[in-house]
Parts: structure tokens; sequence; C-alpha cells
């Protein structure tokens, strides 16, 4: 039995009915490579649960502690049925890319029984209309709550579930998973008031840590290594609002060498910089369509990754964040890739200053029973619908797959999209990754605050096709100078 981490029970704390607290991602298979071209359900079964051993996350429950008094508990399911996690559907004809997504759709919006392992995996075949797989294609559709992992470790439970050629067998170890007893409630609350009574320890050791970061940062800020931009503070925004149950998914893909050709815009600039700055062009086009574009920059959270090399396969979520300006008030593609870049540069700077792990740290000794009350008082008052100004108004989580194809039950993996959890006043995330030669832009969407999916797709379409563009026009005259106004964006936006 292990508790939960701060943020990890905060995922917990915020789960709602209309806030499901789970993370995915739609992956598509090609079972040409898989023994007789053909997988079985039957098949997928066997496969995932002789691997079970090689994930924690599979076969751990959830145990809270009475009233919220302490973070929960993962243990041992002892009553662990691989068959209810599994599940199995088909499209109707034609079986094309939108059925697929309004599918996911459906399911993603549904929650997680908390009283369970939890993840869900969804088989769906019938993907017989979509360009670019081949027929007998299948999906899958795959949730595990956010208290669980976070991008990372979700890429490690991908590692587990997935093996490098077609017919390696399955794991020679034997598997020793044994089931634990439930603890009582009684157990709960003893453990809880332990727990009271040492936090407090626990406090001043991580304040003592995180002392150097801050007076670091400080130091920082007098010598201007970084600034506090009003940049940084996100205007209201349609997306930052009370949700619906509903959702909406969507993404397109893209040549992972055009992200990195794009990066020449701007000297220096990182394939993350050029998936903000696709995203922003997006968002300015599709509120200005709405004729609902703030004339203040909008933000993104980029989660940032600081799980150690020994961290890798545990558990729960291991980041930090920043907040990086999209530079929605920008016309020009490259003058708002500039921005960009030059923006994440300066929030890169204080999130180093501070220290990215000081700040996780921080969150696990936050008191549990506040956590949650907070959590559930903001939605329950609908301080997101009272003028609450958002912290930043969208989310962008990059997560990096696999450099070579992976298989799985003998299946090539054709690509892969990223979903995301929304809450009150979040309602628009996107998931940017790459897969061998593929870059993908995923979002999931509050179907009231965004209804037309695939029009914002056509606006990240639209936008990466403008900074594409740029950066081939500029590579034709290799000579040519950045204009005086390019100039003057990009010196501005390191100024802020």
């Amino acid at each position: 039995m292990r508790q939960l981490q701060g943020m990890d029970a905060s995922f917990v704390a915020l789960e709602t009915r209309n806030s499901p607290m789970h993370i995915g991602s739609i992956l598509v298979y090609n079972p040409q490579t898989a023994p007789g071209g053909f997988v079985r359900f039957k098949d997928i079964l066997q496969f995932i649960g002789e691997r079970a051993q090689l994930s924690r996350t599979m076969r751990q429950r959830l145990v809270r502690v009475p009233f919220d008094l302490d973070y929960p508990y993962w243990v041992e399911d002892p009553d662990f049925d691989l068959e209810y996690h599994v599940r199995h559907v088909a499209l109707p004809k034609p079986g094309d890319w939108r059925q697929l997504c309004i599918q996911a759709a459906r399911i993603f919006a549904r929650p997680l029984d908390l009283a369970r392992p939890p993840w869900e995996f969804t088989v769906v075949e019938g993907l017989d209309n979509i360009p670019g797989f081949a027929k007998g294609s299948f999906a899958m559709v795959t949730k595990v709550h956010h208290a669980a992992i976070d991008g990372m470790s979700g890429i490690d439970l991908m590692e587990a579930l997935h093996t490098l050629r077609p017919n390696d067998p399955p794991p020679a170890t034997p598997d020793n998973w044994k089931p634990e007893r439930i603890p009582n409630p009684i157990e709960l609350l003893g453990k809880s008031y332990f727990n009271a009574v040492t936090n407090p320890l626990k406090q001043l050791e991580v304040a003592a840590k995180a002392a150097p970061g801050l007076a670091k940062a400080i130091k920082g800020l007098v010598v201007k290594d970084f600034t506090v931009s009003a940049d940084l503070i996100a205007p209201k925004s349609r997306f930052n609002r009370k949700i619906s149950p509903h959702r909406v998914v969507e993404g397109r893909s893209f040549k992972l060498a055009d992200i990195k050709a794009i990066r020449a815009l701007s000297e220096g600039a990182k394939v993350n910089d050029v998936f903000l700055a696709i995203i922003g062009g997006a968002m300015r086009r599709y509120l200005l369509a709405k004729d609902d574009l703030p004339k203040k920059t909008l933000t993104a959270m980029a989660p940032i990754s600081v799980r150690s090399s020994r961290e890798k396969g545990d558990m729960g979520n291991q980041v930090a964040a920043m907040i990086a300006p999209l530079g929605t008030h920008i016309e020009d593609p490259a003058e708002r890739l500039a921005f960009v870049h030059s923006q994440t540069a300066n929030s890169k700077a204080m999130s180093d200053a501070v220290g990215a792990r000081n700040m996780t740290e921080m969150s696990k000794v936050s008191p549990a029973l506040f956590m949650a009350l907070g959590a559930q008082l903001y939605t329950r008052l609908g301080l997101a619908n009272r003028g609450v100004a958002p912290p930043f108004t969208t989310v962008v989580t990059n997560v990096p797959g696999p450099p070579v194809p992976i298989h799985f039950t003998g299946a090539r993996l054709e690509s892969m999209m990223g979903l995301l959890c929304l809450t009150d006043g979040l309602g628009l995330g996107h998931v940017v990754q790459s897969y061998v030669e593929e870059a993908t832009i995923a979002f999931t969407a509050d179907r009231v605050l965004l209804p037309d999916p695939d029009f914002y797709a056509e606006c990240i379409e639209d936008s990466f096709a403008a900074l594409l563009a740029a950066a081939q026009q500029g590579a034709a005259t290799p000579d040519a100078k950045p204009s005086a106004r390019r100039k003057r964006a990009a010196a501005k936006a390191g100024r802020a």
C-alpha cells in the first residue's frame, strides 16, 4: 500500500461528473504485421494479461481516507478483473475519421469507476474509410486516471504494452503479483493522524530545500536574467468557463521533418516553440471567426517533466509547469514564432531559477483536506463563470513518443493522438506528440464551448501551413534578412 503525492491527490479531489480527471490516447493499429494478418479480441486480452506485470498502474485501485482528511492510497486490487477494463465496440459504416473521433469523445466523457483500478481500454473496429490507414485497421481509446500517470509515465505504460517486433514473446519472468487487503476506515484515520503530526516537519524540510531556489529567482529578477511579463497573465476567453459533461476530440498529423524545418524562422527555436506557435495561430483564427479574440495574448500551461531516470515506471505525476504566451495577438506567423520562443525562454529561465523539482515537492506537503475543499468549492460556487481570472487559457503538453515503430499483439502502431482531462475554467486542452516520422496536434474540448471541432482542426492546419510557407520562403532566399518589423517584435518580446 502506497500513498498518493499531493499533485496526484489533487486530481482525485478535482474529479466531478462534469470533470472526469483521466488522460489517454487514440491509437490506430495495422494488423497486417500480426500473425495471420488478423487480431482477435481474445488475443488482445491475452496480450495485456501477459504483460500486466510490467506496469504498476494496471492492478492498483484507490482507497480514499474518510472525509478526505489525508491523501488516498494505492492498494493492489483483490477483485481485479481484466475483462472489465478492456472493452470492444465497432463503428457503423462507413467507418471514417470523424466517426472515430465522435466515439472517442463519448468514451472519454464517461468517468472511470474509482472503486476499481482507474483505467479502461476500448478496442474500436470498423475503421474502413480513413485515408492513410489500411483496411482492417483498428483503434484503441485509452483512459487512465491522471492520479496514476503523467505524460512521461504514460509513455512508460505504452512501452509495457508494446513490443519492438511483431513476434516478440511475453515476459519470461514469472508474475508474482499478489492482491492486498483493503484497509478499513479506522486504519486509514489512524494513518492520517500520524501524517498530520509529521507533515509540518516535511513542510519545513521542503521549505529549506526551496530557499536557495527562491533566492536565485530574486537575484535573477534583479540582474534581469528573466522578467515577470504582463504577457504571462491570461485574459478571459470563451474557453475559461464552467464546463459541461460533453466532449469533442480531434487532431491532425504532420511530418515531423516539417515541424523541425519551421524552427529556422527563429534562431534557437525548439520543436515545442513551433507547436505553441501553431496552436497560437489556430486559436487566433478560430476566435477571429467568432469575433471573440482578446487583444492581449492568450497563454498555455506547458507541463515540464521532472521525472528522474530512477523514477521511470513509477506511478503518479512528476511534473512542474511554466506559462507560455501563445502570440495570438500577432498575425505574422514568423513574428509569432519569434515572440513565443522569447517568452518560453524567459519562462524556462524562471522555472530553472526556482527549481522545477522544488515546485513538485511543494505540492506533496499541501494539506489534503484544504486541497479537497478548495477544489470542490471552486466547482460548486461556479467561480469560472464569476469573473475569476484564469491562470492560463489552455494546456499544451508535449509528449515525445517512440522514435521507432512499436507493436501491440503483433499489429503495428500507425498513429497516436493524446487526450486530456478538462475542468471548470479549462475548456480546451492540447497534446502534441511525435512518433517515428509523424507529429500530431490533438485537442480535447468541451462540446458547448467548442461546438465545431472540424473548424478548429482546419484552423490548426491553416496555422501550420502558414508557418511552413514562411519557412520555405526563407529557405528559398537564404540571404534575406528579417524585416525591421520582425526584429522589433522579437526585441519587444525579449524585453517584456
